[in-house]
């Protein structure tokens, strides 16, 4: 399992169409690769992390700009055979476009950033402007539309990037 995996409450994962896992790391691993969710026909991971001590906060920016930030602590781990929880409501045909861990407290890279993208325009935004809400509501909107836009096509939250500065 590697050192990630050490003292970690295990590994989140988060999906397509908004489910979240948060997967034991107490996995049998006597096979070279094996399943660690059950996912829905049509659905697929976007991001799987490892939890370093559950302190952080499971994240998705999703394609209607929409973005939830909850406690990990809110998501009880799984065996491998379990097909994880709602993480995000989804409306009509929008999709999860990020799903991470975030940390808030990380002095080496400072406050994380919301990167928001429609391939027309880019929003940068401090993580902390974004309020922390229940696991399996609708989030906050995160990025407004201008004429012409239909979805958030890229996101990511995390450490500042490298080419990020403090007005974008």
């Amino acid at each position: 399992l590697g050192s990630a995996a050490e003292g970690s409450p295990g590994l989140a994962l988060g999906t397509r169409q908004g489910v979240v896992k948060v997967c034991a790391p107490e996995w049998p691993v006597r096979a070279d690769e094996f399943e660690v969710i059950g996912l829905r026909e049509g659905d697929e991971v976007v991001g799987a992390t490892w939890l370093t001590d559950g302190a952080e906060a499971l994240t998705f920016l999703t394609s209607e700009a929409s973005l939830l930030r909850f406690p990990a602590t809110l998501v009880r781990p799984q065996g491998i055979r379990g097909g994880g929880m709602a993480g995000i409501s989804l409306p009509g045909t929008a999709q999860v476009v990020f799903f991470g861990a975030v940390r808030t407290d990380d002095p080496t890279h400072g406050e994380p950033m919301v990167v928001t993208s429609t391939g027309a325009t880019v929003k940068v935004t401090p993580f902390a402007a974004y309020p922390a809400k229940g696991r399996a509501t609708g989030g906050v909107r995160a990025h407004r539309f201008l004429k012409g836009e239909t979805d958030v096509v890229v996101g990511w939250v995390g450490p500042r990037p490298v080419g990020s500065t403090a007005n974008g």
